[in-house]
């Protein structure tokens, strides 16, 4: 078993390096009063734990009746063959319907279902950014017709591709990547728990692994599981990197060989293939900036760019103009 699903908080107070947000949440289960939410934070920072957490608070032993979450990337990827082999939505599922109209069929269902021994029901949309367009602007109809006995959560990496319709009906809470100190110590802890010695993951490991993790606490586990089963020892460093990893790399080689074009299709690329958003593509080039690449205005240039995305700069310009910027100044 994952120990990043064994060890997955239940409760509000096993949610680590949140606490802000964690206390308006609990203030909500113990009021009954609970508005459409806006979670927005990096993977493993504990936005599905919280609400999760948030459904306990609300209603106790029939939580699960009352939530129903929908992985909205899995959907729209996997298209009707996802609708067709998920049992669950057997009864709602129209074959020669589209799947904008199989999702809207589904949204409506589990909205319309009478809470059990409650007010309201949850309905959550995991990885919301997936949206389309038109997907939301449905939802944005539907929120208004059952917001009497239902409560929508959207959970998402980046907030600039919830359509302000949307957003602007959602109280939004922000999910910080958790800090180095909260990650490690929970990694001793698990350690601690499942026997762990500092002969199959030493000090120096831990060292490696919490700031590769980046505040991804799912991340830091999944690599301590990794470190601690692999026998005679694992290369950590190359198990850490991805392929991500990898093309934010090759982006600064690109730079720094002077083919700022070369440059500009891996990180599209980045977007595009891998389905990166802009904020992440540019968190992976800071890494590998921090790694090989460290100075000043390479810093400030992506500092800009974060922002200038976080306020709903369009992320393909942004991030074209973070290369440009770089090369001018960095790699003249």
């Amino acid at each position: 078993m994952l120990w990043s699903e064994k060890y997955r908080p239940t409760e509000f107070s096993e949610v680590l390096g949140q606490d802000e947000v964690v206390r308006v949440l609990s203030s909500f289960a113990e009021s009954r009063n609970v508005p459409h939410l806006l979670l927005v934070g990096a993977p493993g920072t504990g936005k599905s734990v919280a609400v999760e957490a948030l459904a306990r608070g609300l209603y106790g032993a029939h939580w699960q009746e009352n939530t129903t979450v929908l992985p909205t990337a899995d959907l729209f990827e996997g298209g009707k063959k996802y609708f067709e082999a998920e049992e669950r939505f057997a009864h709602i599922y129209r074959k020669d319907e589209s799947v904008i109209s199989n999702f809207k069929n589904v949204v409506r269902w589990y909205a319309s279902i009478r809470p059990l021994d409650a007010e309201f029901r949850l309905l959550v949309f995991e990885g919301a950014d997936t949206l389309t367009r038109e997907a939301q602007q449905a939802l944005r109809r539907t929120m208004e017709r059952y917001s009497r006995t239902c409560r929508f959560v959207f959970l998402t990496s980046n907030q600039s591709a919830i359509i302000p319709a949307i957003a602007s009906r959602c109280l939004p809470l922000a999910f910080v990547p958790l800090p180095d100190q909260v990650v490690r110590r929970r990694l001793e802890e698990v350690m601690a728990a499942e026997g762990v010695g500092a002969d199959q993951v030493s000090s120096a490991d831990l060292d490696l692994i919490v700031p590769v993790a980046g505040g991804d606490l799912r991340r830091a586990l999944l690599l301590l599981q990794v470190c601690a089963g692999a026998e005679g020892g694992v290369d950590l460093a190359a198990a850490s990197t991805s392929e991500t990893e990898t093309m934010a790399a090759s982006v600064f080689e690109a730079l720094a060989q002077k083919d700022l074009q070369g440059a500009r299709q891996r990180a599209e690329s980045m977007l595009i293939d891998y389905g990166l958003t802009g904020r992440e593509v540019i968190r992976e080039l800071a890494q590998a900036a921090e790694r090989a690449y460290a100075n000043p205005q390479t810093a400030v240039a992506l500092a800009d760019a974060d922002l200038k995305v976080l306020r709903g700069g369009n992320e393909y310009v942004q991030i074209n103009a973070l290369l440009a910027r770089i090369s001018r100044e960095v790699f003249f």
